[in-house]
Parts: structure tokens; C-alpha cells; sequence
């Protein structure tokens, strides 16, 4: 007998529908993700899946970052000025801006001062009644020092607020650009506060972005209506939904049958089978990001430069890129990308030498050396495959003596352990949050990041911060460049990680859907999308959609195990007392 989940909700997943049975398609679109949020406040996570169901989707910032002209472009905040001396922010806020309406929350006023002073302080104030409402924690914030950065929010009136910083700091509008500086009700934080559940704020989210959260089925589908009352430029689209859907070859094989408009994260090798689909584009830009394999420099042998030189002697870039990425990638020599401004070929990477890998092991006294490699049971823009990856690494490293164990969890489990740091080293990545080189150092490489625990290789040099407090302290970007080029020769000699590719961003979609809207950074946005005039779906689709409304009981697997418990999945919208998973998730989006 097949499940429940397969026979009453998978039609939901399939879609489009308020609800299961006969009933007329609304304008939309579905979108085949690859797995659950952890929560639905991007505040509280670096993960690329939650970032893109989330954060342009339901929020908006208080400016954003225009990819096409390279600056920064109102949002909530209409215009801001800076003071001379780079200490004080001050932002004028647009007016009428709607929240959702949700059955939880019905807002009685427009956006104003106190949703920025609620959505921030919740931040920087050890003493706010929601900052310590997460497991955890701000982490990109932490990462950054945001706290200490931001000394305090002033409050001038309703349509006014300064930022008072400690410091000056060129990145600082690039930062509140970011996919994580989302706007939160603070009306709707007050209202759940004296009703006692102010755990559900991070969960039954309300914003002012073009879409509202209209219901969520773990492991199923997130399902999105359009915000009729909408700021900016309404969407077209009367609903949104995510078909979870961890499977890239099921991904695959529902945009082509018409299951999906979009699809996330391909396998290199089936772009090929896509090239083959008449009805399929697939849409590639240079991506603002990094895939490494991060060591824990806490840990011996981890903890001697000359085993981590070693290592990174060991490893076949080229390789990689051929059997991983068929050529959708170019090796990294550094933590940034070709495509960021303050990158140069001139920094010398640790060239594949195992001659040379064997003498330096010698020289630090191992003759034997065990090790285990943690990889991503998740694909990501970075690293489509983690654990092909490793297994490369593996056979690299044999070639030199080295015996490599290869350690994988489920995500949830991954991250739960991942924060505890008990390892020796892992592969994960870095997706740029904005354009600002910055992010590709503080986030991952500080001294903060290192107390955040946004820090994989545990690593943490006050003269490598130096250079990149120096670097924020000036807007020259010649002297920036200069700064961040000495960061990353410090990063070549040390090698608390070894920086292995830069992927491109692939995004599948269907030839009706004619536009999308996707940066070589941050999450996607599906608002600005154009549909064709006529319905998305194929034939086949068509054909499919007719048996979720007849009487067959035959409904499409997602080809997904569930466990029994996940037989009666969580509804967002019919029991408030379920969740996405928020298991600590330090994943690098």
C-alpha cells in the first residue's frame, strides 16, 4: 500500500493547487529545490537552501545590490547618507510598505522605524527578548563582528534611522545588501512575545516581500501566493512553490516531464541530457564563489604547516574539475573568484606535487597518517558532488601514503556535528553573499568567524585580521586590492584551507519561462520572472496534472526514502507547534 504522504499530498507538491482535486490551475510556478529549510528567517543561518526559500521571496533589506550596475540600489530604505568621517548611516524609509497578513498575524500598520530597530537590535543586544530565541544564532552576523561594529540604532522618527558604527567600514552597505539583513515585523515579534510564542516568528514568517508563506510540508513542498499588496512591482505570478526534491536526477526528470518550470543545482554531467531537450534552457554565469577543503587546525596533526602544505601538494585540481565538474569550473589559486574585482592570477597556489607533498610529511616526522574527510551529502553551486570530490582526494592522497576515511551524515546530522567541531577536515564552500571581496575572508577566515563557528578551519591569525580590518577602513579600491592580495598570500603560505574551484551558476528552466532573475551571488528571486503567454506546462505535464484531479491513486514518487515518522509530514498553515528542522546549520551557502 503506498504512504499517505504519497497518495494525498505529493498532488500539492505537483501543483499549483490550494489543494488536492479537481480544481482550475492559478497562474504559477513551481520550482524543483533540493531540500528543506532549516527555518525561515535567513537571519539565523548560512544556508543556501534556506536563503533561497526565504529571503527574496518573503523579506526585503534596506538596500540591495544591482549586479548590472555595480551598486548599491534603494529597497526599504529610499535614500542615505553617509557622515564624513564613515561613522554614521543614516536611511530614509519608504512609506506604505504592506506586511503579509497571515492566520496568525494581521498587521494594523505600514512598515516603519521600529521593524529596523526590531529586525537589528535582536542582533547586537545581548539583552533583547528575542536574541537568544535561536539554537543558532546570528552566524554571518557573529562572523562579521556586526556587534561590535554597530554601536547603536537611532531612532529620529518614524521614516528615519542612523546607524552609529564604531569604526568606519567599506563593506557595510554591501553587508545590509546581503541575503541575511532581512526586515521583520516587529509588531508581529511584540503580538507572538505576549501571546508566549515567540518561537514561531522565525517560522510562520511574515515580511514585505513579493510572496507570503502560505504552507510548508517538510520534505514535500513550500507553497508561496503573491502579496497583492506588494511594494514594488507585483508579481505575475499568483503562486510560487518549492517541490522539494533532493534528487538532481528526479529534478531533472521533472523538468522534463513538466513537473517543473525551474530546477536547482544540476549535475554537471547531465547538462548534457539538458542540451538534448528542446524545451530547456539552461541559464550559466561566473559565480561569485569557492569550493575548499577546509583542515581543523585545532586539531594534530592539522595544527603543523608543513602537514597542511603537504596535503595541499597532494591534490589534483585539474582532475577534479574534469570528473566533478566537466568543465563548468576553473581552479582557484586563491579564496576569490576570477569575477571579483579585487582578484589577480598573481598569488602562487600549492601546485599538485607529490614528490614534494611525501618530502614535507618527512619533514614533519609522519610516516603514517590517517585521516578523515567530512563531504557534503548535498550538492551546492560550489561543489556539485562533495563526495566524488573526496573520493578523488582519497586516491590522491594514497598516492603519498596517506589513508583517507571518508565520513558523510544526513544534512540535519551533518550540521549538528559539524558544529561541534570534532573533525579533521571537510569539504563545503562559500557562495558570495554580495560582490565585496570581503566576504570571501571575513566570513570564513576572521577571528570572529572563528567564535562564530562560521570558521571550518578553526584558524585564526590577529595578523591576517589586521589586513582585513585595514582593508574595511578605506573605500580606495587599489589600496583594497592590495590588502585582500596580502590576505590571500598569507592564506597560500598557512593553508588553513585548500582552495579548490570556482564553479559557474546553472540554473535549468523551461524555454516558456522568459526571464529569471538570478546574481553570480546570494540567493535566487523568483518576483521579477516573466511567464509566456501560454500555460507552463508541457503535454506530459498536462497529461500528469489530469490524473491528479481523476480518481487514480497512482501519484508521482519524488524518489525520496522517508522514514515512517515522516508519514504525517509538518503543515505550516494547520499546526503551528511543527517546524522546519533549525538544527545548527553552518553549512556555507
Amino acid at each position: 500500500m503506498m504512504r499517505q504522504w504519497q497518495l494525498t499530498l505529493v498532488c500539492a507538491c505537483s501543483l499549483l493547487l490550494s489543494a488536492c482535486g479537481k480544481a482550475q490551475l492559478p497562474s504559477g510556478l513551481v520550482y524543483c529545490s533540493e531540500g528543506n529549510p532549516e527555518t525561515f528567517n535567513p537571519q539565523l543561518v548560512t544556508s543556501g537552501t534556506t536563503i533561497d526559500a526565504t529571503s527574496n521571496q518573503i523579506y526585503n533589506r534596506l538596500v540591495d545590490y544591482d549586479s548590472a550596475s555595480a551598486s548599491i540600489v534603494p529597497s526599504l530604505a529610499t535614500q542615505w547618507q553617509v557622515s564624513d568621517d564613515g561613522l554614521a548611516y543614516r536611511f530614509n524609509l519608504r512609506r506604505d510598505v504592506h506586511y503579509h497578513q497571515s492566520e496568525l498575524f494581521t498587521p494594523s500598520r505600514f512598515f516603519n522605524a521600529d521593524d529596523v530597530l526590531f529586525s537589528f537590535n535582536r542582533i547586537i543586544d545581548l539583552q533583547h527578548p528575542y536574541h537568544e530565541i535561536t539554537r543558532t544564532g546570528y552566524p554571518f552576523f557573529q562572523s562579521i563582528s556586526f556587534a561590535e561594529l554597530v554601536t547603536n540604532i537611532e531612532r529620529v522618527n518614524d521614516f528615519e534611522v542612523v546607524f552609529h558604527l564604531s569604526r568606519p567600514d567599506a563593506a557595510f552597505l554591501s553587508n545590509l545588501a546581503t541575503d541575511f539583513a532581512v526586515i521583520l515585523s516587529a509588531e508581529y515579534a511584540q503580538q507572538l512575545l505576549a501571546q508566549n510564542q515567540a518561537d514561531k516568528l522565525d517560522f510562520f514568517a511574515i515580511g514585505t516581500g513579493p510572496f507570503k508563506l502560505d504552507e510548508y510540508v517538510k520534505n514535500e513542498y513550500i507553497r508561496y501566493k503573491k502579496h497583492a499588496d506588494f511594494w514594488g512591482v507585483i508579481p505575475k505570478i499568483e503562486m510560487l512553490v518549492f517541490d522539494i526534491t533532493p534528487r538532481s536526477s528526479v529534478r531533472l526528470a521533472k523538468l522534463i516531464t513538466g513537473d517543473c518550470s525551474v530546477s536547482a543545482l544540476p549535475k554537471a554531467t547531465e547538462l548534457a541530457v539538458v542540451k538534448q531537450q528542446k524545451n530547456l534552457i539552461i541559464d550559466t554565469q561566473a559565480g561569485l564563489n569557492v569550493a575548499f577543503w577546509a583542515f581543523n587546525t585545532q586539531k594534530a596533526p592539522f595544527d603543523d604547516v608543513r602537514v597542511r602544505q603537504a596535503l595541499a601538494h597532494a591534490v589534483d585540481k585539474e582532475n577534479i574539475l574534469r570528473v566533478v565538474y566537466h568543465d563548468t569550473a576553473v581552479a582557484a589559486t586563491g579564496v576569490l573568484p576570477p569575477s571579483s574585482w579585487a582578484y589577480t592570477p598573481s598569488v602562487i597556489p600549492n601546485e599538485y606535487n607529490p614528490k614534494k607533498a611525501r618530502q614535507l610529511l618527512d619533514a614533519a616526522g609522519i610516516n603514517q597518517l590517517s585521516i578523515d574527510i567530512w563531504a557534503m551529502p548535498v550538492a551546492r553551486v560550489y561543489n556539485p558532488n562533495a563526495l566524488k570530490t573526496a573520493e578523488l582526494i582519497q586516491a590522491d592522497l594514497a598516492a603519498i601514503g596517506v589513508k583517507v576515511n571518508i565520513v558523510s551524515y544526513d544534512w540535519s546530522v551533518f550540521t549538528q556535528k559539524l558544529a561541534l567541531a570534532d573533525y579533521d577536515s571537510v569539504l563545503i564552500g562559500w557562495n558570495a553573499d554580495n560582490s565585496d571581496p570581503d566576504n570571501f575572508f571575513t566570513p570564513l577566515l576572521s577571528c570572529a568567524a572563528f567564535n562564530s563557528n562560521n570558521n571550518r578551519s578553526r584558524w585564526c591569525q590577529p595578523a591576517f585580521d589586521e589586513l582585513l580590518t585595514k582593508a574595511q577602513a578605506t573605500t580606495d579600491k587599489p589600496e583594497r586590492k592590495a590588502l585582500y592580495q596580502a590576505a590571500e598570500a598569507i592564506i597560500a603560505a598557512q593553508v588553513p584551507m585548500v582552495n579548490l574551484a570556482h564553479a559557474q551558476k546553472v540554473v535549468l528552466r523551461k524555454k516558456q519561462l522568459t526571464s529569471t532573475h538570478s546574481a553570480p551571488y546570494g540567493g535566487i528571486s523568483f518576483a521579477p520572472i516573466i511567464l509566456a503567454e501560454k500555460n507552463l506546462a508541457t503535454p506530459a505535464a498536462e497529461t500528469q496534472q489530469a490524473d491528479l484531479y481523476g480518481d487514480s491513486d497512482i501519484r508521482h514518487d519524488s524518489g525520496t526514502k522517508h522514514s515512517d515518522s515522516e508519514s504525517n509530514p509538518t503543515k505550516v498553515s494547520h499546526n503551528p507547534a511543527d517546524k522546519p528542522s533549525d538544527a545548527p546549520t553552518q553549512e556555507q551557502h
